[in-house]
């Protein structure tokens, strides 16, 4: 299994799809090879459980062990046809639930109070999702099936529809492929959720990387309550389920920016520096005011050997060494608190009295 980038750290790749006899798949095995034609036996039953944990500066987030909770949390995947069952259990002291875009799902499986669907502070609770390929319609049309870039948050936590838990990063990427779909080497999920990227402002954003030549799938949603658009340099996609042309004659448009707004997600695949070579490029929101702020941060295309190409590093300290405006009003916050206090430590108070 090929490592992967989540949050920009190196781990191996969080698939149900990939881990599918590590996580109790029932109803038949799934095997993947990277770059190939995903197949599988139609109908299986995948189980899951999933950890709600709390994380340093009062984030809170999904993982697949006790302990493995990330923000955004594991790449859920299913093929069409399978059904997911979740074991979500709530490790936190907070009501919370989990909630899925795109797929088939029972009141009880909703993840929303509404419903009376959500996970009491220590509760453990099982969500199914079920999925279902195209149909046939009449007068030549079809019914589409669930295949596509979902994906799944919180809806309980603060309020009725989980604003607060998605505040705190309960949230991360749900695929639904079709059987024949190509599958990545690397996979990176980009969620900018209100001014952050990944609960995360420049230059702290993820560095994703990978190998020039790799066949990359990024996962971009949106959450909060602002517009943004999604844009990567130098890399571009048709702007269809998969991110690939059908064929010569597929009327997709092709694309490097997109709308990314609060409840949207979608997804495509790239070759790493297909056309443009190795070498450090940027993704960003494209509201203006956003990037300027942080909403920000690096795609690393490394030579085919993994070596760094020419000029990459120096392009990475100068994204670090720049002073985005958040981080610069931050730190010109803390400038002035600690000036503050060095005065108030230099000059003595000085008390009413006879002056005796």
């Amino acid at each position: 299994m090929e490592d992967n980038v989540v949050n920009g750290d190196p781990v191996r790749r969080r698939s149900l799809l990939a881990a599918a006899g590590a996580l109790g798949l029932t109803g038949g095995a799934v095997a993947l090879t990277r770059g190939e034609p995903a197949r599988a036996a139609a109908g299986a039953t995948k189980k899951v459980t999933i950890y709600a944990e709390a994380l340093p500066g009062g984030l809170i987030g999904y993982g697949l062990s006790r302990g493995g909770a990330t923000v955004p949390g594991p790449v859920l995947e299913m093929y069409e046809g399978d059904t997911l069952e979740i074991t979500l259990v709530n490790t936190t002291t907070q009501r919370l639930s989990i909630h899925p875009h795109g797929v088939d799902y029972s009141t009880d499986s909703d993840g929303s109070p509404f419903n009376d669907s959500f996970n009491q502070p220590g509760e453990t609770r099982t969500y199914v999702w079920r999925s279902h390929e195209m149909t046939a319609a009449a007068g030549r049309r079809f019914m589409p099936g669930s295949a596509g870039y979902w994906h799944y948050h919180d809806h309980a936590l603060g309020t009725e529809h989980g604003s607060g838990g998605l505040a705190k990063g309960l949230y991360g990427a749900l695929i639904v492929r079709r059987r024949g779909d190509i599958l990545p080497d690397r996979q990176f999920t980009v969620v900018f959720n209100d001014m952050l990227v990944n609960n995360r402002s420049a230059p702290d954003t993820p560095m994703f990387e990978a190998n020039l030549g790799q066949r990359v799938e990024w996962i971009a949603i949106g959450h909060g309550s602002l517009f943004h658009t999604f844009h990567l340099h130098a890399h571009r996609w048709a702007d269809n389920r998969t991110g690939m042309l059908e064929g010569p004659s597929d009327p997709s448009q092709v694309i490097d920016n997109k709308d990314l707004n609060p409840g949207s997600s979608f997804g495509f695949q790239v070759l790493a520096g297909e056309g443009v070579g190795a070498g450090a490029w940027m993704y960003h929101c494209h509201v203006q005011m956003h990037s300027d702020t942080g909403m920000a941060g690096i795609f690393l295309v490394r030579n085919a050997d993994g070596s760094m190409p020419v000029g990459a590093q120096e392009a990475i300290d100068r994204f670090h060494g720049h002073q985005h405006r958040a981080a610069a009003a931050r730190e010109t916050a803390a400038a002035a608190a600690a000036a503050a206090a060095a005065r108030e430590t230099a000059q003595p108070h000085v008390h009413g009295g006879n002056g005796s």
